[in-house]
């Protein structure tokens, strides 16, 4: 079995790091520079940047935040957040970041998949699915999740795959900072329909949440927000734990 990533979010508005719950109530939750090297010298084998508040006019703040990002860490980190094009992506990885994350600029523009693969190779390319569950069907939803759509979550996500994308990180709104646990069943679902790696993101709240989601859940990752930023969890005393219980982990 391939070694399973533990991979902090930080939300970035206006510069600074939030947390919500269900994509609503943000509260701050420190300066991204000093969060993401705290991250890195604790172990985390991965770090996602979300410019969530994102617009043309701040892409310079963005690329600025991604060079000094870039300066502190060691580890891969990933930069997302209004991105829709190839120039986008081209200052972003010029400043230092090692994967890009679209969401809404693939739905509205899928071609975008094919060309960022095409330019800078699929294992850069990251996206980002959020959807919840409507009537009993789970629905892609854009902009910060605030857009709903009748795209099915798992037809889009095999069609994300075969224009290109090396990764797809998959949020549940439904969990997204409810601390319950991860949209398990779903990610299963993902993970046996598709060959590229899934990342769970949405319901962290424990340590068994964790190792849920990468046994039952069958995901590549896990993403989360609160339980780092709060010191809730520990990420080297999550991979102990993980450890113990038999699933690989980097330590």
């Amino acid at each position: 079995m391939l070694t399973k990533r533990i991979i902090p979010c930080l939300d970035i508005k206006n510069g600074r790091t939030v947390k919500g719950i269900n994509f609503v109530d943000l509260k701050d939750a420190g300066d991204p520079v000093e969060l993401a090297a705290a991250y890195a010298r604790e172990g985390a084998d991965e770090l996602v940047f979300l410019d969530i508040s994102a617009t043309e006019e701040r892409r310079k703040t963005l690329a600025e935040l991604v060079l000094k990002v870039a300066e502190k860490v060691n580890i891969p980190f990933t930069v997302g957040g209004g991105i829709s094009s190839v120039e986008d992506v081209d200052i972003l990885l010029q400043n230092g970041a090692d994967k890009i994350s679209i969401n809404s600029s693939a739905v509205k523009n899928p071609d975008l998949i094919n060309k960022l693969a095409d330019k800078f190779g699929s294992q850069c390319v990251v996206v980002a699915i959020d959807a919840k569950q409507v009537n009993g069907k789970w629905k892609v939803h854009l902009v910060g999740g605030k857009v709903p759509t009748d795209i099915d979550l798992f037809e889009w996500a095999a069609e994300v795959e075969q224009r290109g994308a090396g990764e797809i990180l998959f949020t549940s709104m439904d969990h997204d900072g409810t601390k319950d646990g991860f949209a398990n069943e779903a990610l299963s679902r993902l993970s046996a329909s598709l060959n590229i790696p899934i990342i769970a993101s949405g319901g962290a709240g424990n340590i068994d949440h964790f190792a849920d989601t990468f046994t039952t859940g069958k995901a590549d990752a896990a993403l989360a927000a609160s339980v780092f930023h709060f010191k809730e969890i520990g990420i080297h005393e999550l991979k102990s734990s993980l450890k113990a219980k038999g699933i690989p982990v980097r330590t």
